[in-house]
């Protein structure tokens, strides 16, 4: 990851925001052989006694519950929007052409929960994602308790105690006023990830340029 001081966001809210926004993380870890897996999963983040402590659900008896029931060490990575900046918009076109994304890197342990523990997690996911409607079927606690108790057979609630945590914000912060001006119009017009970091640009462009 960039260990750049202008691509770093400062504000732990702005990143605990980030990570709430994009909850789905890519895991990944080592198994018995030193041999990297991953998988994909919503998972979701909140303070405890001053610990970060990230919790989701996997499928049970899978490469990667296997591999981190052998080794706890994992690392989740969240990331956002993303898009390609063409050096032809900056005022001095004859330079390379980059990339600019948000991404956030938590590093941790990882451990498993008992069915209490699913049962708590499955009720966050499932409230989290029908918007907190508690009258939604497709909820955890309005589910057939057959069917609940079914599937939980097949899955395991794990929680993550973040050891580090590191960020990248790369929003052409390094670039002079005119150029990032320019990124920002060109954005506007590409797809839907551009306009989204047009937009994240704009809204910080008085901490970039204060005197602008």
């Amino acid at each position: 990851m960039y260990d750049l001081p202008y691509y770093k966001e400062q504000d732990e809210q702005v990143i605990k925001e980030f990570i709430d926004r994009h909850p789905f993380a890519f895991l990944s870890g080592c198994d018995t052989e030193n041999k990297p897996i991953a998988t994909q999963v919503p998972v979701f983040i909140e303070k405890r006694e001053g610990r970060k402590i990230l919790s989701g659900h996997i499928m049970k008896n899978t490469d990667h519950h296997k591999a981190f029931l052998h080794n706890e060490h994992v690392l989740a990575v969240f990331t956002g929007p993303h898009t390609y900046v063409s050096a032809a918009w900056y005022s001095n076109p004859h330079l390379a052409s980059t990339w600019n994304y948000m991404s956030v890197h938590a590093k941790g342990k990882i451990s498993f929960l008992d069915e209490a523990g699913l049962e708590e997690v499955l009720r966050k996911t499932t409230l989290h994602f029908e918007g907190y409607d508690q009258h939604s079927p497709t909820v955890f606690d309005n589910l057939p308790s057959e069917y609940r108790q079914k599937m939980m057979k097949y899955i395991v609630a794990f929680e993550i105690e973040v050891t580090e945590m590191n960020n990248v914000f790369k929003l052409s912060q390094d670039r002079d006023a005119e150029s990032y001006h320019n990124i920002i119009e060109e954005l506007k017009t590409q797809d839907e990830d551009g306009r989204v970091i047009a937009a994240e640009m704009e809204k910080r462009m008085k901490g970039v340029f204060p005197e602008d």
